[in-house]
């Protein structure tokens, strides 16, 4: 069936920022299409307030925080992070009276430093050399050591993936009657797992879940491989029906396309999902590809991949960018 494109002239009238999080734009993205039976849509996650697909899942986890009656006002909330989920949390914490304190690898871009602080997170530096994974640690010996904390744990918080089954998936069914196949990263698998879910429940095996990986080694911004020891909880491996490897040079390399082509000012991790539904699409002749634009460019744009050669950018593997 034809996809609608009506245009929508307001985004909502909403009470607060935390309430206008969600309800963003899918995008048909013409140029990047092998075939012309074949439409490939990226829901740009891009435009949620600050920028990313995390502020779902920080919304969702406060929100059933609050309703458990986990969390008291004024509690200090703490939570591992290398970016997004991180400044989401701020903002959300900001505006709702919480103390954040977030725990995050020392080498991540200054800019993810910058914003956390701007909206008044306090940070605690975690080894860089570990990854997110120290952050991990870290928080968890913190939140035993001092109960106090509320923690989150977006790795293993149910209301991670129900945020994109309650939400991003039903946007999504709000467009398109049909989809082929549905392509996100693999990083905390809150993505995949909701949206997966939603998805074949409303159209069953005619839609594909596919996960795009980072080669073991690879230091792709924005995702994790499971070979590196550490599989969140929430991910049900049994979900998804191809997981593909992709390379970081590809994953930069379609970033850009992304915005030379399209105009998507879109960070790494985009880029490297993007690749792969285009793969996905060139093995189809007819039918609709979605993937997940997570977040915007401007917290990389300090690590020069919109502007250096991509062989001076490839290797960037002391930086955390999630």
């Amino acid at each position: 069936m034809e996809a609608r494109l009506d245009n929508k002239p307001c985004g909502g009238r909403y009470g607060d920022i935390v309430q206008s999080i969600g309800n963003t734009p899918l995008i048909e993205l013409k140029r990047l299409s092998p075939k012309p039976g074949v439409r490939i849509w990226a829901k740009l996650e891009s435009r949620n307030p600050t920028g990313s697909v995390k502020d779902r899942v920080a919304r969702s986890m406060m929100q059933k925080a609050e309703e458990e009656g986990a969390i008291a006002p004024g509690q200090t909330i703490l939570e591992p992070t290398s970016g997004n989920t991180g400044i989401s949390l701020a903002m959300i914490c900001r505006r709702k009276g919480y103390p954040l304190k977030v725990v995050m690898p020392d080498n991540v871009t200054p800019e993810r430093t910058q914003l956390l602080e701007m909206y008044g997170a306090q940070i605690v530096y975690s080894d860089g050399s570990k990854g997110s994974n120290g952050a991990v640690e870290l928080a968890l010996e913190m939140a035993g050591a001092e109960p106090s904390y509320y923690m989150p744990y977006q790795y293993g918080n149910p209301a991670n993936p129900l945020a994109h089954y309650n939400g991003t998936a039903p946007e999504i069914l709000e467009e398109l009657d049909e989809i082929s196949a549905f392509v996100a990263g693999l990083g905390t698998g809150g993505t995949l797992m909701g949206n997966g879910r939603r998805l074949k429940e409303e159209l069953g095996d005619s839609v594909k879940i596919v996960a795009a990986e980072p080669m073991q080694g690879e230091p792709v911004q924005g995702l994790r491989s499971l070979d590196d020891g550490f599989i969140p909880p929430i991910i049900d491996l049994s979900l998804l029906d191809r997981k593909i490897f992709v390379t970081n040079r590809d994953a930069i390399i379609w970033t850009r396309k992304l915005l030379d082509e399209e105009g998507v000012f879109a960070g790494v991790s985009s880029g490297a999902i993007a690749s792969i539904a285009v793969r996905i699409a060139s093995e189809l002749d007819e039918g609709n590809i979605v993937f997940i634009v997570c977040d915007d460019g401007w917290k990389y744009l300090s690590s020069g991949i919109y502007t250096k050669p991509v062989d001076e950018v490839a290797n960037l593997d002391s930086t955390v960018w999630w």
